[in-house]
């Protein structure tokens, strides 16, 4: 069985230094290693390795951003986050970026092992609590979606009623306002919340604004 070729891509030397250490005790290869982001979007193409351990602040180009550059360049890169940051912002940006995986320094030299074997498998081994949050960001993202499905339903005179509902304006202002009657404002209005999933002008009014059909500083 050949060994898994890793490059380890961090600004400490000590850091690099150890991993390097803890990656040949466990058989693997490392075949490079780059201190800064840009020169890891240099490397990882010529030495193609399996796999590339990648920290995420760095001088000249951060990690989220060489990741994002290498996956442009070699798409079939896997490449696994390895950072002090537990923050959700750092851990979307670097999936989103393209990285496989994602494990905190702080984590035992085994899950480190355990995630790189997966990574270069094509698999994703994440810590729960990471997982966690990421199912989470995903489900809101979906709902998001969801949400901009339903606005996509609406048509043209519908929108135009949801904004100036945002607005404050009444049934006879708007009515005013479109040159339609009462009444048909009225049959706009239960069309609109019937699509939206809601039952209240005050729900209408924050679903525009946050689906940008009136300016929120109005």
């Amino acid at each position: 069985m050949s060994k898994i070729s890793v490059m380890v891509v961090d600004d400490h030397t000590l850091m690099r230094q150890g991993l390097r250490r803890i990656l040949e005790e466990a058989g693997m290869e490392v075949v490079g290693e780059a201190d800064n982001g840009q020169r890891a979007v240099e490397l990882a193409g010529e030495l193609n390795p399996q796999v590339i351990l990648m920290d995420i602040q760095m001088p000249l180009m951060d990690g989220i951003e060489a990741t994002r550059n290498i996956k442009q360049i070699k798409e079939d890169a896997t490449i696994v986050m390895l950072t002090m940051h537990e923050e959700e912002q750092f851990l979307f940006e670097s999936i989103k970026a393209g990285a496989i995986g994602y494990l905190l320094k702080s984590r035992a030299p085994q899950e480190l092992i355990q995630v790189i074997e997966a990574a270069s498998e094509g698999l994703s081994l994440l810590q729960p609590s990471m997982a966690s949050k990421l199912l989470t960001e995903f489900s809101q993202m979906e709902k998001k979606a969801e949400k901009a499905k339903r606005y996509e339903n609406l048509t043209p005179r519908e929108r135009e009623v949801l904004a100036l509902i945002a607005k404050g304006m009444s049934n006879k202002e708007i009515a005013r306002q479109l040159f339609i009657s009462d009444k048909t404002v009225k049959n706009h209005l239960s069309n609109i919340f019937e699509k939206l999933h809601i039952n209240d002008r005050t729900s209408a009014a924050v679903l525009a604004v946050k689906a940008g059909l009136v300016d929120d500083e109005e």
